[in-house]
């Protein structure tokens, strides 16, 4: 099978294709990646083994680089006419599922992660969600990575119901659990380095630095409990977008309890060495790095949006409030560094759960069964077709 996976950055290769494309390249398929190679770097284990075809799909709306980028799949594809074309991230989602359906070629997928529209109004929410549309009549089969993103878009008329498919219980590829689980040595060694007391409180939060993932409500509600739990420190890792010095401003007399880390490979290692994990995110897919958190052994808080519902069982494995509501954050948060024994509970439930319903073999294998799917539809259909000319 010849196989071509388009993304925007090689964030999201590393972070949700490179899974499936490690079993696709064990088999004996042959893998093609699309991305811009210069946006970061590409898990080593994934270069020298599949062919990358360097390309900047800009994230935002950029006509003319987009016509570009659009030519450019649409020679690729008639060139060399793959099997299957499957897209991750919205604009690669778009640029590819137009291109392979110009091509002709016949199996197209694109998976959901998330709506960029879902927290804007006006003309511009209307022309982003259509363009979803628009994506979704050039795919020819769709999945999205959790239960509560598939109702969203089925209510919002964007696809209609039955075309929307998850696997297994949600997220993209699962949770490696082994890579992500408690680790005493990680711990201590993430939290020398960091210059973090080995008795503190520690907050993280693993993502982008950018205000549509909650970052500054998070720095405000950390800011309500600084005074009051002098052990608190927190950790912000990820790549910033224009929110840090904002965010750090916010924590005003207690900087020096924040610590920021750049891009980073080892996300576990920063969880293995955290007590609370948060995502105040305004708008998510499902938040694979709840799931993960969760596998560490951490309790979790997140926003009470689509896709985070999915990730957490408010009271089992964590706690959910409103979206942008900073002062219910820090109740929340209040509430876990206050219960030690609560923490303790939720983050054996979280692990036991992450365990159970997201494993990564689990959803790997469904994602190639779901392939496999598509091929004999796909047979069938050219059976059927083939029946009414005779």
């Amino acid at each position: 099978m010849r196989i071509c996976f388009v993304l925007t950055t090689p964030f999201a290769l590393n972070a949700f294709v490179a899974p499936v494309i490690r079993v696709l390249l064990a088999r004996g398929d042959k893998v093609t990646v699309v991305v811009n190679a210069k946006a970061g770097p590409i898990a080593a284990d994934m270069l020298g083994t599949i062919e990358i075809v360097d390309l900047h799909i800009a994230r935002a709306i950029s006509p003319l680089r987009d016509l570009l980028s659009l030519f450019a799949l649409f020679r690729l594809f008639c060139d060399r006419r793959f099997d299957i074309v499957h897209s991750v991230t919205p604009k690669a989602g778009l640029l590819a599922m137009m291109a392979a359906w110009l091509a002709g070629i016949p199996l197209r997928i694109h998976t959901f992660t998330g709506q960029v529209w879902a927290t804007r109004s006006g003309a511009m929410r209307w022309l982003l969600r259509s363009l979803d549309g628009l994506l979704a009549a050039c795919a020819s089969a769709l999945l999205v990575d959790s239960v509560s993103q598939r109702d969203f878009l089925v209510e919002q008329k964007v696809v209609a119901p039955g075309r929307l498919n998850v696997l297994c219980n949600g997220s993209v590829a699962g949770v490696d659990t082994v890579r992500f689980a408690p680790q005493q040595h990680r711990r201590d060694e993430v939290r020398a380095s960091l210059g973090v007391p080995v008795g503190a409180l520690v907050l993280l939060y693993i993502g982008r630095m950018h205000a549509e993932k909650g970052v500054l409500e998070l720095a405000e509600a950390f800011a309500l409990l600084a005074p009051e739990h002098l052990e608190l420190h927190l950790l912000l890792v990820g790549p910033d977008e224009g929110v840090l010095q904002p965010a750090l401003a916010l924590l005003g007399a207690y900087q020096d309890r924040a610590h920021a880390v750049g891009l980073t490979s080892e996300p576990q290692n920063y969880m293995a060495a955290a007590d609370i994990f948060c995502l105040a995110s305004h708008r998510e897919g499902f938040g694979l790095s709840l799931i993960e958190a969760a596998a560490t052994g951490l309790p979790c808080v997140a926003s009470r949006i689509y896709g985070l519902t999915d990730a957490v069982v408010e009271g089992v494995t964590g706690l959910l409030v409103p979206v942008k509501d900073a002062d219910a954050l820090a109740a929340a948060l209040r509430l876990l560094a206050d219960q030690p024994l609560l923490r303790q509970k939720m983050g054996k439930n979280g692990r036991a759960r992450a365990e159970k319903d997201f494993s990564q073999k689990a959803v790997v294998d469904a994602w190639l069964n779901f392939y496999q799917q598509q091929f004999l539809a796909l047979d069938l259909a050219k059976e059927e077709s083939s029946a009414r000319t005779d």
